[in-house]
């Protein structure tokens, strides 16, 4: 189950591939913002999402919504998946699972980050959500249907 629209999206902070740290509440204050949550680097579904985020990422770029891929892979994990992929935007580290908790995106019992999608407004207010494990694709549609 997803966090409810219009509820105060969970702040935190977490290593990013930028080399610095991201708290969502200093980095994006004022700002909309993507924040995706899949199961694990280099493995197809989650190649298919982060590559759809990328060929569409020019979308929210203009939009001024910069997209923030999360799981609990560790960094060097990340560097390698975003260097192969040409990925435009930074993955977060959440090795403990604590920010998908939060975010209600972890699957019960095996503790592995469900696919989950959420659109933040200005005020880091849950504008929209995509709750998907099987359409890694229809992350990015419903999420550029959101924004516009």
């Amino acid at each position: 189950m997803a966090l409810a629209l219009k509820s105060k999206a969970p702040d935190f902070t977490l290593p990013s591939t930028s080399g610095k740290s991201f708290t969502l509440s200093e980095d994006m204050a004022g700002k909309s913002c993507v924040i995706y949550f899949y199961p694990k680097d280099f493995t197809p579904g989650c190649t298919k999402e982060a590559c759809s985020f990328r060929d569409s990422h020019h979308v929210l770029s203009n939009l001024d919504i910069p997209v923030f891929g999360i799981s609990k892979d560790s960094i060097e994990t990340h560097h390698k998946f975003k260097k192969e992929h040409q990925l435009p935007f930074e993955l977060l580290s959440d090795t403990k699972g604590k920010v998908c908790k939060a975010y209600d995106a972890l699957i019960p019992i095996i503790k592995v980050p469900k696919r989950i999608t959420y659109l933040l407004n200005e005020a880091h207010e849950i504008e929209a959500v995509f709750d998907s494990m099987f359409d890694a694709a229809g992350h990015i549609k419903a999420i550029l249907k959101a924004a516009k």
